[in-house]
C-alpha cells in the first residue's frame, strides 16, 4: 500500500499502520519520496479521526503511536470507496467538461471500484451488488456515514482556513460486521485548498509538478494543530 505499511500487533484485532514518505499518482505510474510526508499524514489523520469519533462516527482509529504510526482496529477492507465532492474537480471535471473546481449547489457522491489494473473505475450501486462488492444495506450505510463525515471534516478544515474540496473515503468491515471508515484522511486522499487564495495544499501539487509539496503538507498539519488547540 503506497504511503503506508500495515503490521500486526500482540492483539489479534489491532493493527499498526506506519506512514512512510512514498507518494504515488496516476495509479502508481508517478512515484517519489516526499520528506516528512508520513509524519504529516499520520498527524492529520489522527486529528481527523478524532473529530469523527467525537461526532459519533465510527472509524478504525484507536490511538497514535509515535510520529509515524497509528494503532487501529483490524477490518476487512471493502474494495470500493466513496468519493465525496463539494466542488466538481479532477477526473470528474474532465469527464463532465466543466471547469476544475466548479462550485455546485449540492454534494456529489461517487462510487469507485478499487482495482488498480482497471484504473479504479467509477461504478454504480447495482454494479457493486452484482459483483458482490457490497450489499445495498452496506452501500446505504457507507453513503450515510460519508455524508455525516463530510460535514464534520468540512468544519474541521474550515476552522483552519482550508476548504475540503473533495475526499476519498475508504471503508472496512469489522469482525462483527459493522462498516466503518478506515485507511487515512490526509492530503493524499483529500483535495484541500486555502480558503483565502485558493492555493492547492494537497497531493495535486505532486500530481501536477507544483513546487513546495512538503511545505504544503506541513502547512495543513500545522494549521490543524493550531486551530484545534484553541
Amino acid at each position: 500500500m503506497a504511503g503506508k505499511s500495515i503490521f500486526g500487533t500482540d492483539e489479534a484485532e489491532v493493527i499498526r499502520i506506519h506512514f512512510n514518505d512514498e507518494v504515488t499518482a496516476f495509479s502508481g505510474i508517478k512515484r517519489a519520496s516526499i520528506k516528512d510526508k508520513g509524519i504529516c499524514n499520520r498527524c492529520i489523520s489522527a486529528i481527523a479521526f478524532r473529530a469523527l469519533e467525537e461526532a459519533g462516527i465510527p472509524t478504525h482509529f484507536i490511538s497514535e503511536s509515535g510520529d509515524r504510526d497509528m494503532l487501529c482496529r483490524k477490518v476487512e477492507p471493502l474494495p470500493i470507496q466513496v468519493i465525496v465532492r463539494n466542488r466538481i474537480s479532477g477526473t470528474t471535471a474532465k469527464m463532465l467538461g466543466v471547469e476544475n473546481g466548479m462550485r455546485i449547489p449540492n454534494t456529489i457522491m461517487e462510487l469507485s471500484y478499487r482495482r488498480k489494473e482497471l484504473g479504479k473505475p467509477m461504478i454504480n450501486d447495482h454494479h457493486a451488488v452484482a459483483l458482490s462488492l457490497a450489499t445495498y444495506d452496506e452501500l446505504k450505510t457507507m453513503y450515510d456515514v460519508a455524508s455525516k463525515a463530510n460535514e464534520v471534516l468540512r468544519e474541521l478544515f474550515h476552522k483552519a482556513g482550508i476548504e475540503l474540496v473533495d475526499i476519498k473515503l475508504r471503508f472496512g468491515k469489522t469482525a462483527g460486521g459493522d462498516v466503518i471508515i478506515a485507511d487515512e484522511i490526509s492530503p493524499d486522499n483529500c483535495r484541500l485548498w486555502d480558503e483565502k487564495d485558493g492555493r492547492v495544499l494537497d497531493k495535486d501539487r505532486f500530481r501536477h509538478d507544483m513546487s513546495d509539496v512538503t511545505a504544503s503538507y506541513r502547512e495543513v498539519m500545522d494549521r490543524l494543530i493550531k486551530s484545534n488547540a484553541k
